[in-house]
């Protein structure tokens, strides 16, 4: 799992970038990823490919006022969900970005440990 934690001003798109340029060595293995349409559709999947060799999927919603089921969105919804049960993640308490990226990799540690 990657993750990065930038400032307020960094938009998401930009921080995903950041994050596969940080993490290239890793990037390597993924085969694909899977993006929603919010991240700019296109333009974000070409930069992307051009940063690694992983096939990039936009996933597009249908209707704006139809609910449907976008599929493997359930699994980071699920750890966003897992991450709100550490209460030292509900609120911006760090100084440093860094401080906080070490407890969000604490907290997917420990969900780790107490699974296996």
């Amino acid at each position: 799992m990657f993750s990065n934690i930038t400032r307020a001003n960094i938009t998401d798109r930009d921080g995903a970038i950041a994050l596969v340029t940080l993490n290239l060595e890793q990037f390597k293995l993924v085969r694909t990823m899977m993006v929603d349409s919010g991240y700019t559709g296109q333009n974000f999947a070409n930069e992307i490919s051009s940063l690694t060799s992983a096939k990039v999927i936009v996933v597009k919603r249908n209707e704006l006022h139809q609910f449907s089921v976008i599929p493997q969105r359930w699994l980071i919804e699920r750890s966003f969900s897992w991450l709100g049960n550490y209460h030292r993640l509900w609120r911006n308490c760090e100084r440093k970005l860094n401080t906080s990226l070490m407890m969000v990799s604490l907290a997917f540690i420990r969900l780790l440990l107490k699974r296996y």
